[in-house]
């Protein structure tokens, strides 16, 4: 496909989802009033009409591999990073609430943050690192206590295709102080969402979903290296050919978390 016509089309996307996001946000407030899960469904519908409008626009379709591993108890969910596209798909393509840990600073977006800020996601303050992870696990325990899923990315940041960050083990910290399972979830979304692009790629997104791994008697370090070497090796498995120059090699050690962790 000629790269005017993926201008074109991805102009029509972003055009859209602005337009949407600007009428949506103000009317996510009327929902204000409504029992938690019936606010978060009718939000979400924002989330289901953007990979929509993604579909139409841009030709970019999913499937999910692995459904049948979702466990049905509170847990935290891992998930690779690569694009927007798996913050906005994820919301909800699970079967339970997700509650988001991120940037404080992603409040204060208009339209968009005053969407998110009517949901009990975790905003965290990245300059007070101890303090942040503190957050976290207090707010986390009370999230996970109703029966909600945590989901972090523990690369921190998207990373490019065919390359990986640098796991930090903030997720897994929390999993095993709250004694719940971990879920990894490899995707290849940045093919067709690249990181910081205008142009949408068409094509078809891999949403692999592993089997849960328990944290009992595990360190944070250890678990987390099995979630990278899980969702790594999955990548090479659900990524176009050639993404990857190298056959992924599991590490055995994980570095000591580091304050940044969360």
């Amino acid at each position: 496909m000629s790269h005017p016509i993926l201008f074109l089309r991805s102009l029509a996307f972003t055009l859209t989802m602005i337009v949407a996001t600007v009428i949506w946000a103000p009317i996510c407030f009327l929902f204000a009033p409504l029992p938690y899960e019936k606010r978060y469904f009718m939000t979400g519908l924002w989330n289901r009409f953007i990979i929509g409008s993604l579909r139409v626009f841009c030709g970019v379709r999913h499937q999910i591999k692995g459904a049948e591993n979702l466990p049905d108890c509170p847990a935290i969910v891992l998930s690779k990073h690569q694009s927007a596209w798996e913050t906005i798909f994820l919301y909800y393509a699970l079967p339970r609430p997700l509650v988001y840990v991120f940037k404080k600073e992603l409040l204060y977006i208009p339209f968009f943050g005053w969407g998110i800020a009517l949901l009990r996601m975790i905003p965290i303050d990245r300059s007070k690192t101890k303090d942040a992870f503190a957050q976290v696990v207090e707010q986390g325990k009370q999230r996970l206590a109703t029966g909600k899923w945590i989901i972090m990315f523990p690369e921190g940041t998207r990373s490019k295709v065919g390359k990986q960050g640098k796991y930090k083990s903030g997720g897994t910290r929390l999993a095993v102080e709250t004694k719940v399972p971990v879920i990894p979830i490899a995707l290849n979304a940045g093919e067709c969402w690249p990181k910081n692009s205008f142009i949408k790629k068409p094509g078809l997104i891999t949403v692999s979903i592993g089997k849960p791994i328990s944290s009992a008697g595990r360190t944070p370090n250890d678990l987390m290296q099995e979630v990278e070497n899980w969702i790594e090796s999955e990548m090479r498995v659900i990524s176009s050919p050639g993404v990857y120059t190298q056959t992924y090699v599991p590490n055995k050690t994980l570095e000591a978390a580091s304050p940044d962790s969360a």
